[in-house]
């Protein structure tokens, strides 16, 4: 079993948007399947309903630095984002009340 698998939830104005329409984002293990992250998510939020999760692996970006020795290049981490949708009778997630 993987003790964790949510990671962190993704808040940006696309996903602000979205969360209007009860889908909410969730940075999440790469060997989680969508079974494991919809009893995580019901676990972590008390009163969540989950109607669909979506996976999908994100690549990591190259990335360049210039500095006095020269560039020096690399790339960002991939990870796997789930996009998990709530039922009409759910209540809502509030990531902002941890603040």
């Amino acid at each position: 079993m993987i003790e964790k698998i949510l990671i962190r939830p993704i808040v940006t104005e696309k996903m602000t948007a979205l969360m209007e329409e009860r889908h909410y984002a969730f940075q999440v293990h790469k060997d989680a399947n969508k079974v494991q992250i919809r009893r995580a998510v019901e676990a972590h939020y008390p009163g969540v309903k989950v109607k669909e999760v979506r996976t999908m692996i994100v690549r990591g970006k190259r990335r360049r630095q210039f500095t006095r020795r020269g560039p020096v290049e690399g790339r960002k981490a991939s990870y796997k984002k789930a996009i998990v949708t709530l039922t009409a009778d759910s209540d809502p997630i509030d990531f902002y009340e941890q603040v």
